[in-house]
């Protein structure tokens, strides 16, 4: 039984807690909380649905991974449950969750240490590593993106009270810099099944468009209330 999914989640989980707590925005913890269980049921059970295993029938295996989970689905889930769920004070809420998402994901992603899941495909590069079984050395690719996804996550710290000066900024660049980390990556990665490769793109796109959007719109009465 393979528990590391869970133990990844977990203490994803805890870095978004602190980002939170260290930004003031602790009472958002449980909007991330609740987005974070809505995606990886979503893109867990999209994961058994697409391995042909039936969910009704073998339930533990929701919990049990042994599959792993569909990051489109439990990315696109997540994102509409905040959406709809922070509607009443959408921008804001988005912003002050921002940070604290990107260091979530980071964290997923170096959770590959735990699993001994970091290596992509082969490299004669210094810093490639050579996986026990085998001596082919291969790109740390998790361990690229999670470098990446830190780097995005300090940055949005740095340039917080800047950004979140008009309503939106912070969390468009947020998405385009997340979605640019992954598109640098997924080339890097042992392909299984068809890549996301587009899902970045289209992430990227979207960031963008958003950015100039949201840059470029008047302040538009942001409230300093960001329960939904």
């Amino acid at each position: 039984m393979e528990f590391g999914l869970l133990a990844a989640a977990v203490a994803s989980l805890a870095a978004a807690w602190l980002v939170l707590r260290a930004t003031g925005s602790a009472s958002l913890f449980d909007v991330v909380l609740t987005a974070a269980v809505v995606g990886m049921l979503a893109g867990r059970l999209g994961a058994m649905i697409s391995a042909g295993t039936n969910p009704v029938t073998r339930p533990l295996d929701i919990l049990i991974v042994r599959g792993g989970v569909d990051t489109v689905v439990a990315s696109a889930a997540a994102l509409g449950h905040l959406v709809w769920f922070s509607r009443r004070a959408l921008w804001a809420t988005l912003d002050a969750i921002a940070p604290a998402v990107v260091a979530a994901l980071s964290v997923w992603d170096a959770a590959c240490l735990a699993g001994d899941t970091c290596l992509g495909t082969p490299s004669d590069l210094p810093w490639a590593w050579s996986a026990s079984a085998e001596g082919v050395t291969r790109h740390p690719t998790e361990i690229y993106a999670a470098l990446g996804l830190a780097a995005v996550g300090g940055i949005l710290l740095l340039l917080r009270g800047r950004l979140m000066a008009r309503p939106g900024v912070l969390s468009a660049a947020a998405l385009l810099a997340v979605a640019g980390v992954r598109l640098a990556t997924e080339p890097l990665r042992v392909a299984i099944g068809a890549r996301p490769g587009w899902w970045y793109a289209t992430g990227a796109v979207a960031g963008g468009v958003l950015l100039v959007w949201r840059t470029r719109v008047r302040q538009d009465g942001a409230t300093h209330d960001l329960r939904p």
